[in-house]
């Protein structure tokens, strides 16, 4: 009579993934993956430090927000990332308003822009933490005042930093997009996501 084949060793659980981040545009790109995920929101100040260039603030509040997040969640893989559009050394945010957003386009209008996005992944059980940046370098079109205007009526891109959503109308906005990980201008790039996530234990296929 021969022996029963052994059975086969049950795959270790999938740990909690948590996304530190209110932003629906985040959220969306992050279902791409087609993996299960909580959101909460990191409660950090976004200030920049005194002289702290764009690159670098983007990539201290990316792993900011992840260690924040993972406090609250020791046992899960926390995504954090954070994007700050840099206009030759100038640090432009979310704009908030119209006034202000009026006001980032016309700076912009006719020049290069850095958005410089990071993404950090923190598992405090585990000790892994990663922080990588992504940056997109965007030409703007030298628009009009008219043009402007007309972009801000229709989208109200005030939630964006540096006023301009690529994923929408905003396109109309550029020359050109220069970049190795696409969805980074839109908030969260998945190429390196995805990279850390693997090197964090995440099953992703």
């Amino acid at each position: 009579m021969s022996a029963a084949a052994p059975s086969p060793s049950p795959e270790p659980a999938q740990r909690l993934l948590v996304l530190g981040s209110t932003s629906r545009y985040r959220r969306e790109l992050l279902q791409r993956l087609h993996l299960r995920f909580e959101v909460a929101s990191p409660d950090v100040d976004e200030t920049p430090n005194a002289g702290e260039h764009p690159r670098e603030l983007a990539l201290r509040l990316a792993l900011a927000k992840a260690q924040v997040v993972a406090a609250r969640f020791p046992a899960a893989v926390v995504i954090g990332s954070d994007q700050v559009a840099d206009l030759d050394g100038l640090a432009l945010g979310k704009p908030g308003t119209h006034d202000r957003a009026v006001e980032q386009l016309r700076h912009m209008r006719g020049r290069s822009v850095v958005f410089q996005t990071a993404v950090a992944v923190v598992c405090q059980d585990t000790g892994f933490q990663q922080v990588e940046l992504a940056p997109v370098r965007v030409r703007f079109r030298d628009l009009s005042d008219a043009e402007i205007e007309a972009y801000l009526e229709r989208e109200q891109p005030y939630d964006c930093a540096g006023s301009a959503k690529s994923e929408g109308l905003g396109i109309s906005l550029l020359d050109a997009i220069d970049s190795d990980d696409p969805t980074a201008l839109v908030g969260l790039p998945l190429i390196r996501t995805c990279r850390m996530l693997r090197a964090a234990g995440v099953k992703l296929l």
